[in-house]
């Protein structure tokens, strides 16, 4: 297995998270092309990939920004397909984003999981993310 970041929206990125985006959220389904295009070319964002035998098996979004208190890093969308699961997938694109934020001068990295997700949070806990004691606030377009 071998974690890359992409920037091009090729077929095979546009077919690869038609097929993960509704494992992570069955409501949701993958980007069109220029949607994953938007997202590929926006400033601070990095898509990464984990592929195995050359096929795309998990992905990562990190979104590096500044804020007047420092540079800050969120790591949004990780999905390993299930046939790759409990395989270090998860733990290998996170590690990546981290070396992509430690390098970028990030203080911190920023990330949110479903509380059903347990093998995440014990992911998480291990490779250093400790939990915060705070309220998470959504507004969502009507």
């Amino acid at each position: 297995m071998n974690v890359e970041r992409v920037t091009d929206a090729a077929d095979e990125l546009v077919d690869a998270f038609a097929r993960l985006v509704p494992q992570l959220s069955p409501d949701r389904t993958g980007p069109t092309r220029a949607q994953l295009a938007d997202v590929l070319s926006a400033p601070g964002t990095v898509v990464l990939v984990a592929r195995d035998a050359g096929t795309i098996i998990g992905t990562l979004t990190l979104l590096l920004y500044r804020i007047p208190t420092g540079a800050r890093a969120w790591i949004h969308d990780v999905v390993v397909d299930e046939s790759a699961r409990g395989r270090g997938v998860g733990e290998a694109l996170t590690r990546e984003a981290l070396a992509i934020a430690r390098a970028a001068g990030v203080e911190s990295v920023h990330l949110t999981t479903r509380r059903h997700r347990e093998a995440a949070h014990r992911l998480y806990r291990r490779i250093g993310f400790v939990q915060r004691e705070s309220d998470v606030f959504v507004w969502r377009r009507q």
